[in-house]
C-alpha cells in the first residue's frame, strides 16, 4: 500500500512529518535509486527507500512512548547545538534508536516531557493547530492582584499579537510570591516567562504537570518510564481530533492578523483623531445669490 514518503520516514523514526519533509527537500532521500521529491508516494513492501544512501527499515508496530521528568539545566533538544557538551534529555533515556521530544521546555524549567519514535503522533501533539492542553505549576515573584490575573487570562500582547486566553488559578499566595496553576493550549517560545515579565511578576520556578491526558504524577526528577497502553490509547484519541479547534483557538485566529494598536504616552491605545469641522458654505451661497 502506497503512503506519502514523509509519513514512511516518520514511522521509521526520522522525526516529525515536517522534519521529514525537510530531509526530502534537502535531497537526502532516494526512492528506487533516484532523488525523492516532496509529494512522492511509496510502498515499503515493494519500493527501495534510502536516507543518505542507507536503506531504511520501517517497523509498523515498534513504537516507543516515554514520559520523562526533565531536570533544571538540561536541554530539551536531542543534541547540544553549540557543541559545549551540555546534557540533553536524550542523554537521560538510554534506549537505542531515534527518539525525539514532544513538548519542549526551556533550560531552567522542569517537568513532564514525552519522547517517542512515532513521528505521526508527535506531529499531532506538537502542531499548534491541534491546541492540546498543557498544565503548569508556576511560582512568580510578588503577590499578584486579581485584575492582573484576569489580564493574563484574557490575553497579553506578545510578538505583535495577543496570547490565546488561558485558565489561571492562584493556588497559594504569600507576601512575596504567588503559586499559580496555568492551563494553556498555546506554546510560544518561553511564553509563560515572557508574559510574567511583561506583567511585572517574574517566574521563580516552572514545572509542567500535564500534557493532554498524561500526568507527571510521582515521577522523580530525571526519571523516565514507558507509557501504559491506556495512556497511549488516550494520546491517539486526542490526536485524531483534527480540526476540532477550541473556542480559545478560534478567538486567537480572529485576532492573529491584527497588529498591536498604536499607543500614546500612557501606554493605552490611541483614539483616532477627530475629523476637521467642515466649513460653512452659507456666506458663499448668499454671495452667489446677490
Amino acid at each position: 500500500m502506497e503512503e506519502r514518503l514523509q509519513k514512511l520516514l516518520s514511522r521509521a523514526g526520522f522525526g516529525s512529518r515536517r522534519r521529514c519533509e525537510e530531509i526530502i527537500a534537502n535531497g537526502r532521500v532516494q526512492l528506487n535509486g533516484r532523488a525523492a521529491r516532496l509529494g512522492d508516494k511509496a510502498d515499503p513492501a515493494q519500493d527501495k527507500i534510502a536516507v543518505d544512501g542507507q536503506p531504511i527499515r520501517i517497523k509498523a508496530h515498534n513504537f516507543i512512548y516515554i514520559a520523562l521528568h526533565k531536570p533544571k539545566g538540561v536541554l530539551s533538544s536531542l543534541e547540544d547545538e553549540l557543541g559545549e557538551g551540555r546534557k540533553t534529555v536524550r542523554d537521560l533515556v538510554p534506549l537505542p534508536g531515534h527518539l525525539y521530544p514532544v513538548g519542549r521546555l526551556d533550560k531552567q524549567s522542569t517537568g513532564l516531557m514525552l519522547m517517542t519514535n512515532d513521528g505521526d503522533l508527535a506531529h499531532k501533539l506538537t502542531h499548534p493547530r491541534y491546541g492540546h492542553r498543557k498544565m503548569y505549576h508556576v511560582t512568580v515573584s510578588g503577590n499578584v492582584p486579581p485584575h492582573i490575573l484576569q489580564q493574563w487570562r484574557d490575553g497579553v500582547w506578545l510578538d505583535e499579537r495577543k496570547t490565546v486566553p488561558a485558565d489561571i488559578k492562584a493556588l497559594r499566595k504569600g507576601k512575596d510570591f504567588t503559586f499559580l496553576e496555568i492551563i494553556m493550549r498555546e506554546g510560544r517560545k518561553r511564553q509563560i516567562r515572557r508574559v510574567a515579565n511583561i506583567l511585572g511578576y517574574p517566574v521563580r520556578s516552572l514545572v509542567r504537570q500535564r500534557i493532554g491526558p498524561i500526568s507527571l504524577g510521582n515521577l522523580g526528577v530525571g526519571e523516565w518510564r514507558h507509557l501504559t497502553n491506556s495512556e497511549i490509547a488516550a494520546l491517539r484519541k486526542i490526536s485524531r481530533q483534527k480540526g476540532e479547534k477550541s473556542p480559545d483557538a478560534r478567538r486567537q485566529k480572529s485576532t492573529k492578523s491584527r497588529r498591536r494598536p498604536k499607543t500614546g504616552g500612557s501606554g493605552r491605545p490611541s483614539s483616532p483623531s477627530p475629523k476637521p469641522h467642515q466649513r460653512s458654505t452659507t456666506k458663499s451661497t448668499k454671495k452667489r445669490k446677490r
